[in-house]
């Protein structure tokens, strides 16, 4: 039910951010001095005002003065000392018995730990290019087949799948085999250029036993029956030349069961390569209750057949082909890591030239039971990354939890944003009766409230500095997780996480297939192929033409707005059915209003724009929203699913 009470705006509350219209933009270094800005709604004036900066551990408190003045709000500047390497900070708002603090995740009139304060680093975040880039993700064997595929000679463990045959949902998918290859993929650049995108990242193209390829055999080369070495050198050509830049993905976590590596060690116990894993021998706690804890977690993927006597070594999570690496080991370093004749430095540079690397399971790379080589592993990939291309190319970290720990600004770039965005989107997108797994949980996706799921996206945002959340990989799903169309169960739904996902702050990415309503209720099952001939004639029982001219015109508007790659983020509204926010920069406010159902309850203030919007965007299953002027503000209104993206003046 909703009220016919208009809902409190949250535009009467102070705002910070670190775009360029609070923080002087520029790469700050030790010993800078940098103006920072603070806006505070006439309602909250304050008798004074202070910045509080943490300094080598203590804090500092800084009086801001005022900076200009309007009748419905008032900018406070005052001066940021980079005398750390990573400075938390915050704003103190006083008088009249008030003592309120502003941080990343807004008000608090209690005192508060430094946990969500504002952060800036001096550590570099990754080249500029990053904020105006579009993500598509491809899993290489579900793409596209060139003709050359048809001639490769295919190994025993390949369980061949026609092209429009569906993903199996079980294990055994991973040798389900489809035939995708690197040449199908360079066949078909043109079809990404007109979508708009200017990133691809290929999941593994190393040779393995399995469809994903995240059990490698070996790191020297690409896969065979993707077309090899030279295949990779004329896709990457290919894209290039269309101003598409492409990155790999990489397991420094584990390898696979048969990896040169891994055979290496386990016949000759003398070698060198015996210290890249760890042994059941040097294990702290019993092998089996450690395996089964995960097994069980992940759905039994400890086979009941296997022979427990015969796994010397200790299996990821589990799984028997996948041995994890020990980071201790300074020879795994050289080779993996360091320098550009490392796995990480050879692919890119010439002949590949990769713009840069995924990083598979980063959360758990480096840990286990008493060791902890995380940051040094993160550190070592980022140096080699920065080095080889000149601090042009990017890493980003697959994860899944809370970064506060591991996104310490000479590390990782930035991650795939599985709690700051896909957890809060799919729970206030899903159908209220789902079965789908919230992803690790053991439980189904929760529905919830807008105010819950922009809460949650606010907390895991404040983990980092905002040149971080500007280039964190947000998504609405993955090659691991369901399909966002499958999620929501509805045209209209998937169109305002859509529209969410390009109006954001960060890299907004999508798994291949997405644009066209592709569905699967689980990670192996998501895995469909692009059904090409579909595709060509505009629709489908596979392909949905109009979800299609949706999402290409959602990249088009981000390509085209600065607000919406380079702005910041001010919260708006957020009710039980409706989400609105500000995307600015000095010269260009958008705002975006989106709504899972029928919304009449929120209004906001006349000040908000002095002349009506222009609409941006126009959609298709969902409705465009209405924002009328009222004598009481902008009175916004949608009887349904809606998406509205306006310019304001």
């Amino acid at each position: 039910m909703h009220s016919n009470q208009p809902t409190a705006h949250l535009l009467d509350q102070p705002h910070h951010d670190g775009s360029e219209l609070f923080v002087t933009p520029g790469q700050p270094r030790l010993g800078d001095r940098i103006p920072v800005r603070i806006r505070i709604p006439a309602a909250r004036r304050a008798a004074e005002v202070f910045l509080r900066v943490n300094r080598d551990g203590n804090p500092l408190y800084l009086p801001a003065k005022l900076d200009r003045e309007t009748s419905f709000e008032s900018w406070y500047v005052a001066e940021l000392p980079v005398d750390n390497t990573r400075v938390n900070y915050r704003w103190l708002l006083t008088g009249n018995q008030r003592f309120e603090w502003l941080t990343a995740r807004g008000c608090a009139a209690y005192d508060i730990t430094d946990a969500g304060d504002f952060r800036i680093t001096t550590h570099s975040p990754g080249p500029d290019w990053m904020l105006d880039t579009v993500g598509y993700q491809i899993f290489p064997d579900r793409f596209a087949r060139s003709a050359g595929a048809d001639t490769r000679e295919l190994p025993s463990w390949v369980r061949p799948a026609a092209w429009d045959d569906a993903p199996a949902s079980d294990y055994a998918s991973i040798n389900q085999f489809f035939g995708g290859d690197l040449d199908g993929i360079a066949e078909h650049v043109a079809y990404l250029s007109d979508l708009g995108i200017n990133l691809v990242y290929l999941t593994p193209f190393f040779p393995s036993l399995s469809a994903h390829r995240y059990d490698a055999t070996t790191f020297a080369g690409v896969d065979p029956l993707l077309g090899g070495d030279t295949a990779l050198e004329r896709l990457s050509a290919a894209l290039h030349q269309a101003g598409i830049r492409v990155i790999g993905d990489l397991t420094t976590n584990h390898t696979g069961v048969t990896h040169e590596w891994f055979q290496t060690a386990r016949t000759d116990p003398t070698s060198p390569e015996r210290g890249f894993y760890y042994w059941q021998d040097e294990l702290p706690i019993p092998l089996k209750p450690w395996l089964q804890s995960f097994s069980d977690q992940w759905g039994g993927v400890w086979p009941a057949n296997t022979d427990e006597a015969s796994v010397d070594y200790i299996p990821w999570l589990g799984v028997p082909s996948l041995p994890k690496l020990n980071w201790a080991s300074a020879e795994l370093r050289r080779r993996m890591l360091d320098g550009p004749d490392s796995v990480v430095g050879r692919y890119l540079g010439a002949p590949f030239q990769l713009d840069g690397w995924r990083i598979d399971v980063a959360n758990m790379t480096g840990r286990y039971a008493a060791d902890d080589f995380y940051d040094a592993v993160a550190r070592l990939t980022r140096n080699t990354v920065d080095t080889v291309s000149s601090n042009d190319a990017m890493l980003i970290a697959e994860h899944f939890y809370d970064t506060a720990r591991d996104m310490d600004g000479d590390g990782w770039q930035s991650i795939m944003n599985y709690s700051g965005f896909i957890r809060p989107a799919w729970t206030w997108l899903t159908r209220p009766d789902t079965d789908l797994r919230f992803l690790d949980a053991p439980t189904s996706i929760p529905r919830r409230a807008g105010t819950a799921a922009a809460r949650a996206a606010r907390h895991f945002a404040s983990l980092v500095p905002w040149s971080t959340t500007a280039r964190q990989w947000n998504m609405l799903g993955s090659h691991d997780t369901p399909r966002i169309a499958t999620i929501t169960g509805s045209r209209a739904l998937t169109e305002v996480g859509a529209a969410w996902l390009f109006t954001y702050p960060g890299i907004p990415a999508f798994f291949a297939g997405d644009e066209g309503g592709a569905t699967g209720h689980d990670g192996e099952n998501a895995r469909t192929t692009m059904p090409w001939n579909q595709i060509a004639a505009g629709g489908g029982s596979r392909w949905d033409g109009s979800t299609h001219a949706v999402w290409r015109s959602l990249i088009a508007l981000r390509r085209t707005h600065k607000a919406l790659s380079h702005g910041g983020l001010r919260w708006v509204a957020a009710t039980d059915d409706a989400l609105v926010y500000l995307r600015e920069t000095a010269t260009e406010r958008i705002l975006v209003a989106l709504t899972r159902a029928a919304c009449s309850d929120i209004t906001l203030p006349a000040w908000l724009s002095d002349a009506p919007p222009t609409p941006l965007f126009t959609g298709h299953a969902a409705v465009a929203p209405t924002l009328t002027s009222t004598p009481t503000g902008w009175h916004l209104f949608a009887d349904s699913p809606s998406v509205g993206i306006w310019l304001l003046n």
